[in-house]
């Protein structure tokens, strides 16, 4: 062979073996192609299997193409075994789960079948209702091994539910009469009412049900008048969110979980239509109460009728006369509905509900049954809510809150205003602990009403959330305008914490500062027209304080309840109607006039023991009757209030009490107990002025001009008293040989009260000379000769009893140096502070003290106690301040012009019961008495 053969059958070959490479390529990329249209058709026909579902497909493989294509095949074999796979691990534990989670969702005779609970009255928690309610058993037919399990549906505050009836009416009755049952049967009687309205019929809709109509709890509304069942709920939802849904809570629901208990009922309506739709305006207004009723707590139930809006909708598809397709379970899932008990039981069962409800409702109720079974359960985050009364059976509910933050209650004499106010607090102390829940209590008549809740002789126990309880002020409205600036001032602490937390309100301070403790505070003033009943500072100053109070506490969580016979007479509101725009809540006991809207009469009509409340300032619309309890008999509030005190916080403190018949005693007072020897600047104390906290009234004693005191009266007993009080105060504020006591009585009635208060001085290890009349020339001018000889050298006090009764004696001049005694002793009131010198003494009259000062200024007595002596007499010791002032019986005027813009109202100590046997902090012998009549 030629080189040149062989070179062509090389490249021969070489095109041949290309030739074969090149179709061996071609074939695997065709292979290659081939697999990848398989997949594609295969992936396909699975996507189009997983949009119409596994049971259908295997069904009807036809709606999705070639029964014969083997692709279909493929792609429903693998979804088929991927389905067998998913059922087989859920078989295990899907259906137990499912139970779990129904039973859990839905406790009691919301999850258990008929048998076990129908005929038996509820009592569920209506503050915490089930989320699910069980319908039936549910399965998918088509699955490897069919496990059944529950069906549920929300209802109530969760859901709409729609139901289409599939030509098979008869089978809706049955599920609604179904879920109804359970919904009636597993709370208290009369906490749902059912609406029911069908197109077709007049009657004869759910007859099951129709024993509760006699009870109000159903109500078949008119086939022919559907407007007016909707403007009822309507109307219902419109009261709702001008009511309790106005402090920041989105639903009742809501609302309820937070309180712990539910004051409104739900309201289902039922409306069985027939596939056409309702006219324009009726769609629309269905509309709105679906999109807005269940936050205010009613369901629509809706059967052949178009719904259709953004609230939360579940449905029921009917299929046969007992089988279902639902929402919840999807479309594949087969509900098998619960057989539903007999017309005979089902009647039984809600005869059963309504007889409860009648018989609660017929009932009288009791103080009792305004207290919880827990105690101290609630929260006051955003506000306070105790039932006060009942209506048919029902309790009646008061708010305090942003919405409505203080109460107007009114009625004339022996109405019931104390009874009232004992229920209302007595409801409220055993909802909310005293950490949530602060009381400031004070009484203007003559009574002691709320000593029952300050430990007495037969009985220690306190009511923990009072904090001051005032008794017996009718003559002391100072003590009313104390109150009023301790709220003001808490009022204005509270808004300086919540600024630096940078928020508004209480309920935003508690959320951003949980270590803190901020109660809501409640002040009640009963006949608090007393606080304004003259034109003096007092109601001036009241009034603006009351006005601030009033339009700025709702934020800080600070809660006015007044209670008067007639609040129209009270001049000091005359022209100031934003004070009672604020007392939202009206309260209207029996012939109450002027606390409701000026066309509202509802409480002339009252019988006894009932009131009206009413949540609209007075607006006749917003009232609701209630029945009172008696909450003032035997065995009523005492034994809640036993209760309260042994659940007591550790370190819990007996609330302050001022009693206005009684006088403080000086051990017993704070600011005597805390003084101690020895200290740098001394203070003598007086007696205690009138404020909330109980503070003693003082005189600093230091080395500057004018440290002295004069006490100016007729009245012994009182004058005394100051005296002995300032001497006993002074001596246990220094060691014993560190102060020196001179005291003179210069009256032959007063020298019991100088040997007792010498004695107790010197008793405590301190020098006392007691000086006799006609020994108080030579120890005035023995003292004023020290001063220019350097002044004492410890402290040294002057008692002068009756300085005015040696007058003329001291006016009497030496014959030699012509000066005399009263030279002498304003001598010693000019310079003695300087030298540690002080004078205490008491003249029966302002003009006395005048002439014993002479010339002089006034200012040499620096500090001032003034009894039975009239405001216009002291004007000069007030550097021309007009003083309105007329005097009290066991009261006096204190001024220290150091100290003092205005004089003070001053109580004087009752030092002879200090020397009297040990007795427990008085009640008041009435409070031991309860009043037998309810005001």
């Amino acid at each position: 062979m030629s080189k040149r053969s062989a070179r062509r059958s090389r490249v021969e070959a070489a095109f041949e073996n290309l030739r074969n490479t090149i179709a061996t390529a071609l074939g695997a990329a065709e292979n290659a192609h081939r697999s990848v249209l398989d997949e594609c058709a295969q992936q396909e026909f699975a996507l189009r299997i997983a949009q119409l579902g596994t049971a259908a497909a295997a069904r009807e493989p036809g709606e999705l193409g070639d029964p014969a294509d083997h692709h279909l095949e493929a792609a429903l074999d693998e979804a088929l075994a991927e389905r067998d796979r998913i059922y087989a691990d859920w078989t295990e534990t899907g259906p137990a789960q499912l139970n779990e989670l129904v039973a859990e969702a839905g406790p009691g005779s919301a999850a258990e079948p008929f048998e076990h609970w129908l005929g038996r009255v509820g009592a569920g928690d209506a503050a915490h209702p089930p989320q699910l309610w069980r319908i039936g058993n549910a399965q998918v037919p088509d699955s490897p091994r069919p496990q059944p399990f529950p069906a549920a549906v929300p209802a109530l505050d969760l859901s709409h539910l729609r139901i289409t009836t599939d030509g098979v009416p008869e089978t809706a009755e049955t599920v609604v009469q179904n879920l109804l049952l359970r919904i009636l049967g597993h709370f208290q009687p009369g906490q749902v009412r059912v609406h029911v309205w069908d197109v077709a019929q007049l009657t004869g809709t759910l007859p099951g049900l129709y024993p509760l109509a006699g009870a109000g709890l159903l109500t078949a509304h008119d086939p022919t008048r559907l407007d007016e069942m909707l403007e009822t709920l309507s109307d219902h939802i419109r009261r709702i969110h001008a009511s309790s849904l106005l402090g920041g809570h989105t639903s009742l629901r809501a609302l309820a979980a937070e309180n712990g208990h539910r004051s409104e009922p739900w309201r289902i309506a039922v409306l069985f239509g027939n596939g056409e739709a309702l006219r324009e305006e009726q769609q629309q207004q269905l509309q709105r109460i679906a999109r807005n009723g269940l936050a205010c707590g009613i369901q629509l139930i809706c059967v052949d009728l178009s719904l259709t809006v953004s609230s939360a909708i579940e449905s029921i598809t009917l299929t046969g006369r007992n089988t279902a397709r639902t929402s919840m379970t999807g479309p594949e899932a087969v509900v098998e509905l619960d057989e539903p008990p007999s017309r005979t039981e089902a009647a039984k069962a809600c005869s059963a509900i309504a007889e409860a409800f009648e018989a609660r409702r017929a009932r009288v109720r009791t103080f009792d049954d305004l207290v919880p079974e827990q105690l101290w359960q609630h929260r006051s985050i955003s506000g306070l809510q105790a039932p006060v009364g009942f209506e048919e059976g029902e309790p009646v509910w008061v708010n305090l809150g942003d919405t409505s933050p203080h109460t107007l209650i009114g009625g004339p004499s022996g109405s019931g205003k104390t009874n009232f106010l004992y229920g209302m607090l007595g409801a409220m102390t055993a909802r909310y602990s005293p950490d949530e829940l602060e009381l400031y209590l004070l009484d203007f008549k003559e009574g002691v009403s709320f000593a029952q809740f300050t430990p007495g002789r037969r009985d220690p126990s306190w009511l923990p959330h009072a904090q001051l309880v005032g008794v017996n002020v009718n003559t002391d409205r100072e003590f009313g305008l104390a109150l009023l600036r301790f709220l003001s001032e808490e009022m204005r602490r509270r808004a300086e914490h919540a600024k630096q937390h940078e928020v508004t309100k209480l309920e935003e301070l508690r959320a951003e500062d949980p270590e803190g403790r901020w109660p809501r505070i409640v002040a009640v003033i009963d006949e608090f027209q007393y606080l304004f009943a003259e034109r003096d500072p007092v109601t001036a100053e009241a009034t603006q304080l009351l006005e601030d109070v009033a339009r700025r506490g709702r934020s800080q969580g600070i809660h006015l309840v007044l209670a008067s016979q007639d609040v129209s007479g009270i001049e000091a509101f005359w022209g100031k109607p934003a004070i009672f725009e604020q007392f939202i809540l009206r309260i209207a006991l029996p012939k109450a006039r002027r606390v409701l809207a000026e066309q509202n009469q509802s409480a002339l009509e009252l019988p006894r023991w009932h009131a009206v409340i009413n949540h609209e300032s007075g607006v006749k619309h917003g009232n609701e009757i209630a029945r009172i309890p008696d909450a003032t008999g035997k065995d009523t509030f005492h034994p809640l209030q036993h209760s309260l005190w042994e659940r007591r916080p550790a370190g819990s403190v007996p609330p302050r009490l001022f009693d206005g018949s009684n006088l403080p005693r000086l051990s017993k007072l704070a600011d005597y107990r805390e003084l101690t020897a020895p200290t740098r600047t001394p203070k003598a104390l007086l007696g205690q002025i009138i404020d909330v906290t109980g503070t003693a009234a003082t005189v600093p004693l230091g080395r500057s001009p004018g440290r002295n005191l004069a006490v100016i009266g007729t009245v012994q007993q009182d004058t005394t008293s100051v005296l002995g009080a300032a001497a006993l105060s002074l001596a246990k504020q220094y060691l014993p040989g560190t102060i020196r006591f001179t005291a003179a009585g210069l009256l032959d009635e007063v020298t019991g009260s100088v040997d007792t208060i010498t004695a107790d001085l010197r008793s405590a290890g301190h020098d006392v000379d007691v000086v006799a009349f006609d020994d108080i020339e030579a120890t005035l001018t023995g003292i004023a000769e020290s001063i220019d000889s350097g002044g004492s050298a410890v402290p040294h006090v002057l008692l002068l009893y009756g300085v005015d009764a040696a007058q003329a004696t001291l006016e009497r001049k030496d014959p030699v140096t012509r000066v005399s005694a009263l030279d002498h002793l304003r001598k010693i009131l000019k310079q003695g502070p300087e030298s540690r010198i002080h004078v205490l003494g008491w003249w029966r009259s302002v003009q006395r003290v005048k002439n014993t000062l002479g010339m002089g200024p006034v200012d040499d007595i620096g500090a001032w106690v003034a009894f039975d002596v009239h405001g216009q007499e002291l004007m000069p010791f007030t550097a021309g301040q007009a003083v309105n002032w007329s005097p009290r019986a066991r009261r006096g005027l204190f001024f220290d012009r150091s100290a003092h813009s205005r004089p003070e109202v001053l109580l004087p100590f009752d030092l002879e019961s200090e020397r009297g046997p040990e007795v427990p902090a008085p009640r008041s012998e009435q409070a031991e008495i309860r009043e037998e009549s309810c005001d």
